[in-house]
């Protein structure tokens, strides 16, 4: 799926999304830190949350990426597939992104293994506010 210029801009402008999660057909929506990488997003998260758990029985899931300004409000969002990754290249490529962009990252680093990223593979994408 690609992503126009504008689009790119905007997604790399941002550090904060809802991703939506699902278990037993209950929905689940948290804010989580995300990077854009290869038209792909991806997403930190730990072994023990509700998120882990869900994705591991669903790995279907949706992220919203949003300013909200009344009147200008500005969007990407992405339904899709998830994959986990938890070492190798693409970890460790995903992990210099994340510590590059994020202070928490640097403040508290960990190694693969420790704590996984969730790869969304957009199936479906709708933006709006963004020329």
């Amino acid at each position: 799926m690609k992503l126009s210029t504008n689009e790119i801009k905007f997604l790399e402008s941002l550090e904060e999304a809802r991703l939506a999660t699902s278990h037993q057909d209950i929905p689940h929506v948290k804010p989580v830190s995300f990077v854009l990488y290869q038209d792909l997003i991806f997403v930190a998260t730990d072994y023990d949350t509700r998120t882990w758990k869900n994705i591991k029985e669903n790995p279907k899931a949706a992220i919203t990426i949003d300013v909200y300004k009344s009147g200008g409000h500005k969007a990407v969002c992405f339904q899709g597939k998830v994959e986990i990754i938890e070492k190798g290249e693409e970890f460790d490529n995903i992990y210099q992104i994340f510590y590059k962009k994020f202070k928490w990252v640097r403040d508290d680093p960990w190694k693969p293994g420790e704590a996984p990223f969730l790869k969304l593979i957009p199936q479906n994408k709708t933006s709006w506010g963004i020329n």
